[in-house]
């Protein structure tokens, strides 16, 4: 996949993660929550067994639900 496209499902996965969590931020923070999301979606996916299709859809659904994970975690450290 290239970089371009690693760049829009970042944002959308960003945007889609804010939205899920109720925290809205920039298109900069949201381009960098999608991307380590896809990262953390990766990994605990494969941590989990869990195969999705490498298409488009596969990947913004594994990046959107790593970044959701992301917030959330981010977002329980910092209330803490």
């Amino acid at each position: 996949m290239g970089v371009l496209a690693w760049i829009v499902i970042g944002l959308i996965a960003g945007w889609l993660a804010a939205k899920v969590t109720n925290a809205p931020r920039g298109l900069l923070r949201n381009l960098i929550i999608g991307l380590i999301g896809s990262l953390f979606g990766g990994f605990l996916f494969s941590k989990l067994g869990v195969r999705v299709v490498p298409d488009f859809w596969g990947e913004l659904i594994t990046a959107t639900i790593g970044a959701v994970v992301f917030l959330a975690l981010w977002q329980a450290i910092r209330r803490a």
